[in-house]
Parts: C-alpha cells; structure tokens; sequence
C-alpha cells in the first residue's frame, strides 16, 4: 500500500530572468514569494501557500513555457507503476529523486518524493 496527491504546480517559464516571471506570478495570484532561489541555482523559485492548497515552484527551463503538475508519493516506485498501468508512460528519472512521466493526454508530469512533512487531508490511498 502507499499513498499519492497532488503536489505542486510548476510554472515552467523560458526565461533569462526567473525574478520577472515570479514577481508577475506573485502578484498575479496574490501570493508572498518564499524565495527566488530555491536550491541556489537560479533554476527555482516558490511562492508561499497555505498547508492544504498545492505549492507553486516555478522552474526555469530551456523548452517552451508551460505549467505541469507534480504528484507526490511515499513510493516513488509503486506510484510510477500504477500510472503506468493506467497508460502513462515513463519518460526519464532525474538524479533518482523523482519521474519525468507522459500521460495518454500528450501531459507530461512528475512523480515526485513526499514534498511536505505531512500529506494533509487530500491524500489517496492505494494498494
């Protein structure tokens, strides 16, 4: 048995300057920003939301702008296994911390490791 939600939404933005990108955000869905470097490589940047809402990262990247969702698990394995038995295809794991996923709608999507201490009340139970 493991358990999977809905995590973050990642504003994926092709851009030179992440700061623009999550100052427009920011404003635009009226939430403080917790930080515009994240890890330090000026790849993430996130705005605060509240416990049961979903975090929103944004992410520099060097394909087309688009929003994809992360879904976070405390099986990364077994959660990748059941999307593909649903129709989703695997399309790469990064550092093996999480999976680049490919939904039958064309979606691409991350399985991703727990990404709160605590799951919160919209968690699904599996298995």
């Amino acid at each position: 048995m493991h358990h999977s939600r809905l995590s973050t939404l990642v504003l994926d933005c092709q851009s030179a300057d992440l700061k623009q990108a999550v100052d427009f955000w920011s404003q635009a869905l009226g939430k403080p920003i917790v930080s515009y470097d994240q890890d330090g490589d000026g790849k993430y940047a996130e705005l605060a939301t509240l416990a049961d809402e979903p975090i929103i990262l944004l992410q520099r990247v060097a394909h087309e702008s688009r929003v994809h969702l992360d879904l976070e698990t405390d099986d990364l394995e077994a959660e990748a296994t059941r999307l593909e038995q649903l129709g989703a295809k695997r399309v790469e794991c990064v550092h093996g911390r999480w999976w680049v996923m490919l939904a039958p709608s064309g979606h691409r999507f991350c399985v991703v490791k727990k990404q709160r201490e605590q799951f919160g009340p919209h968690l699904n139970k599996w298995g």
